[in-house]
């Protein structure tokens, strides 16, 4: 029995040393240490011996499976070793192969206008403020001036929640709760979505507005036109001119739509600006002093002019952009356009 064992031994060993692979190895292990191994069987011959010598071939026994199990960690580890390096050596990088750029985002059109928009009046000292989307009936309408029987809360034009709540159809809102909470000087800007039932190629019913208001003590109708008069040079470029034509707003008085000189043709006339030379960009005019009396101001101690612009108006006549959907369809051929610098598309 004991030759049995060293024999068994020295045939394990051999196995072990000549195994190709974690797998042959493994193979090798259970054919002499596994459950039904030959090492295994035989030590369950135990009972078969004289009383006296089974201590001296258990001890034997067990030296033999120690040393083989070691033997199988050993080689086991070589193995790994040895297809690792095969595995690296076979996945050689080629360097000369040219990489694969990864793809760059840009900053959208809409907020590119929007952040520049707002650095040039906060350059001019203007505060950013923002309100709710949600708004009152109130807010949106009676404090600026507009009854309820004006036209503007007709539901062809207003998405009404219920009959006191709405999508708020400009930022205007913003102005009342700001002059309702602060006593002049105010100035400030007023971003954000407003939300109207209309849609074609050049409206939304979801849409950026842009709304200024300053209230003072001394404000004229001469402070809005040089405020309107930098922020267009500033957006459009040196040469930019503007100009008021009469208008009307509830909740200012007088008012004015502003154009500026066609930024494709310099204001020569041109198919954008069907040969006018001007392009509209935005409303304006003096507070109304009844807007003022609303939110607690006297008009005879204070004045204040206001302006709003959509931002896409804005942006598709800086980026020449001809239908306002091109802004909201994601399409990445379009906004891939858009580097970052930006710049005109047509």
């Amino acid at each position: 029995m004991l030759s049995k064992v060293e024999e068994i031994r020295k045939s394990a060993l051999a196995a072990c040393a000549q195994a190709r692979s974690v797998k042959e190895l493994e193979q090798a292990r259970v054919q002499f240490l596994g459950k039904k191994g030959e090492l295994t069987q035989l030590l369950r011959s135990t009972g078969q011996l004289p009383p006296e010598e089974r201590p001296r071939f258990g001890k034997l026994v067990n030296e033999v499976r120690d040393e083989l199990e070691a033997a199988w960690v050993e080689r086991e580890q070589q193995l790994f070793r040895e297809e690792e390096e095969r595995r690296l050596a076979a996945e050689a990088l080629d360097i000369t192969l040219p990489g694969r750029p990864i793809a760059r985002g840009s900053v959208h059109p809409i907020t590119r206008v929007i952040e520049e928009t707002k650095a040039i009046f906060m350059h001019m000292g203007y505060e950013v403020v923002e309100g709710p989307e949600v708004e009152w009936d109130y807010y949106n309408f009676e404090a600026l001036n507009i009854p309820p029987d004006h036209p503007a809360r007709d539901m062809q034009d207003t998405f009404f929640i219920t009959e006191q709540l709405l999508l708020r159809s400009q930022t205007s809102p913003v102005q009342i709760r700001v002059m309702e909470n602060r006593q002049p000087p105010i100035r400030i800007l007023a971003p954000g979505k407003v939300y109207r039932a209309d849609s074609d190629i050049t409206h939304s019913p979801m849409f950026h507005q842009i709304e200024g208001l300053v209230v003072d003590r001394g404000i004229t109708f001469a402070d809005l036109k040089g405020t309107l008069e930098l922020f267009a040079r500033r957006m459009f470029g040196a040469k930019t001119k503007i100009r008021l034509r009469p208008s009307y707003f509830p909740f200012t008085e007088p008012s004015a739509e502003v154009d500026v000189s066609c930024i494709m043709c310099g204001g020569t006339g041109c198919r954008v600006c069907k040969d006018t030379g001007w392009l509209e960009i935005l409303g304006s005019g003096m507070v109304d002093p009844r807007v003022l009396k609303g939110v607690g101001y006297d008009p005879r101690e204070v004045s204040g002019f206001a302006f709003g612009m959509g931002v896409e108006r804005i942006a598709m006549l800086k980026y020449g952009v001809n239908d306002i959907r091109l802004f909201f369809e994601n399409d990445v051929r379009f906004l891939r356009q858009f580097g970052s610098q930006g710049g005109r598309l047509c």
